[in-house]
């Protein structure tokens, strides 16, 4: 795989994380707790920041990216 193809993934999942954090934050503020949209939007958020740290270790595992540390 491409590392820019790597990097794009990554960040897409990244995008999609922070517009779901702020179409909580919306829902929050215009909902006022009548509906059920800022927790779902929440609950979104908290799969994709999952998912994307299992889509890390797998990918660490399966040694398509490898770790490295900072001034190593």
């Amino acid at each position: 795989m491409n590392d820019s193809l790597k990097t794009l993934l990554v960040i897409a999942f990244l995008i999609l994380i922070l517009w779901n954090l702020g179409a909580g934050l919306y829902y929050m503020l215009v909902d006022k707790g009548e509906s059920k949209r800022t927790v779902n939007a929440l609950t979104r958020r908290v799969a994709l920041s999952v998912g994307l740290i299992l889509i890390l270790v797998l990918a660490i595992w399966m040694g398509w990216i490898t770790p490295h540390g900072v001034g190593a």
